[in-house]
Protein backbone atom coordinates (compact mmCIF):
# COMPACT_ATOMS: atom_id res chain seq x y z
CA UNK A 1 0.00 0.00 0.00
CA UNK A 2 1.72 3.73 -1.15
CA UNK A 3 2.20 6.03 2.58
CA UNK A 4 -0.77 8.56 2.64
CA UNK A 5 1.70 11.17 1.56
CA UNK A 6 1.50 10.11 -1.78
CA UNK A 7 -1.75 10.16 -2.25
CA UNK A 8 -2.23 14.16 -1.26
CA UNK A 9 0.54 14.62 -3.59
CA UNK A 10 -1.34 13.22 -6.55
CA UNK A 11 -4.51 15.60 -5.94
CA UNK A 12 -2.40 18.45 -5.41
CA UNK A 13 -3.17 20.32 -8.88
CA UNK A 14 -6.46 18.89 -9.10
CA UNK A 15 -7.28 20.77 -5.46
CA UNK A 16 -5.67 24.20 -7.07
CA UNK A 17 -7.78 24.24 -10.37
CA UNK A 18 -11.31 22.84 -7.70
CA UNK A 19 -9.84 26.08 -5.64
CA UNK A 20 -10.23 28.55 -8.68
CA UNK A 21 -13.33 27.15 -10.09
CA UNK A 22 -14.65 27.11 -7.13
CA UNK A 23 -16.89 30.25 -7.88
CA UNK A 24 -20.55 30.21 -9.44
CA UNK A 25 -19.71 32.94 -11.31
CA UNK A 26 -16.32 31.37 -12.65
CA UNK A 27 -17.89 28.24 -13.79
CA UNK A 28 -20.67 29.84 -15.67
CA UNK A 29 -18.24 32.31 -17.58
CA UNK A 30 -16.30 28.99 -18.14
CA UNK A 31 -19.53 27.51 -19.79
CA UNK A 32 -20.43 30.77 -21.83
CA UNK A 33 -16.93 30.54 -23.47
CA UNK A 34 -16.73 26.96 -23.81
CA UNK A 35 -20.34 26.98 -25.86
CA UNK A 36 -19.80 30.50 -27.72
CA UNK A 37 -16.09 30.23 -28.11
CA UNK A 38 -13.74 33.54 -27.61
CA UNK A 39 -15.79 36.10 -26.00
CA UNK A 40 -15.00 39.73 -24.87
CA UNK A 41 -15.61 41.30 -21.37
CA UNK A 42 -18.19 43.47 -22.84
CA UNK A 43 -20.18 40.63 -24.00
CA UNK A 44 -19.59 38.81 -20.72
CA UNK A 45 -20.35 41.76 -18.57
CA UNK A 46 -23.72 42.61 -20.68
CA UNK A 47 -24.88 38.87 -20.44
CA UNK A 48 -24.10 38.57 -16.70
CA UNK A 49 -25.59 42.08 -15.93
CA UNK A 50 -22.54 43.21 -13.81
CA UNK A 51 -20.20 45.09 -13.73
CA UNK A 52 -17.62 45.16 -15.63
CA UNK A 53 -14.79 45.09 -13.22
CA UNK A 54 -16.74 42.42 -11.25
CA UNK A 55 -16.39 40.16 -14.33
CA UNK A 56 -12.63 41.20 -15.40
CA UNK A 57 -11.57 40.04 -11.58
CA UNK A 58 -12.89 36.63 -12.50
CA UNK A 59 -11.46 36.27 -15.86
CA UNK A 60 -7.98 37.52 -14.08
CA UNK A 61 -7.86 34.71 -11.38
CA UNK A 62 -8.80 32.53 -14.31
CA UNK A 63 -5.96 33.76 -16.31
CA UNK A 64 -3.19 34.09 -13.59
CA UNK A 65 -4.11 29.90 -13.13
CA UNK A 66 -4.59 28.93 -17.10
CA UNK A 67 -7.60 27.98 -17.17
CA UNK A 68 -8.29 30.75 -19.99
CA UNK A 69 -6.03 33.02 -22.20
CA UNK A 70 -6.54 36.06 -23.69
CA UNK A 71 -5.83 37.26 -27.11
CA UNK A 72 -5.79 41.01 -27.62
CA UNK A 73 -8.11 42.11 -31.15
CA UNK A 74 -7.59 46.04 -31.63
CA UNK A 75 -8.84 47.48 -28.76
CA UNK A 76 -10.88 44.23 -27.36
CA UNK A 77 -9.08 40.96 -25.58
CA UNK A 78 -10.80 38.16 -26.23
CA UNK A 79 -10.81 35.05 -23.86
CA UNK A 80 -11.43 31.70 -24.08
CA UNK A 81 -10.89 27.84 -22.35
CA UNK A 82 -7.40 26.61 -23.08
CA UNK A 83 -7.49 24.06 -19.79
CA UNK A 84 -9.32 20.73 -20.89
CA UNK A 85 -10.05 20.04 -17.08
CA UNK A 86 -12.13 23.11 -17.08
CA UNK A 87 -14.23 21.91 -20.10
CA UNK A 88 -14.47 17.97 -17.92
CA UNK A 89 -15.46 19.98 -14.84
CA UNK A 90 -18.38 21.78 -16.87
CA UNK A 91 -19.45 18.34 -18.36
CA UNK A 92 -19.23 16.69 -14.87
CA UNK A 93 -22.02 19.15 -13.30
CA UNK A 94 -24.02 19.08 -16.38
CA UNK A 95 -24.15 15.50 -15.53
CA UNK A 96 -24.73 16.18 -12.07
CA UNK A 97 -27.53 18.00 -12.54
CA UNK A 98 -29.58 16.23 -14.54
Amino acid sequence: MKPCALYVEEFVEGAEILKVLAHPVRLALIKVMLESGPTNVTSLYEGFEMPQSTISQHLAKLKQHRVISGTRNGLEIYYEVVDPRAQSMIEAFGAAAR
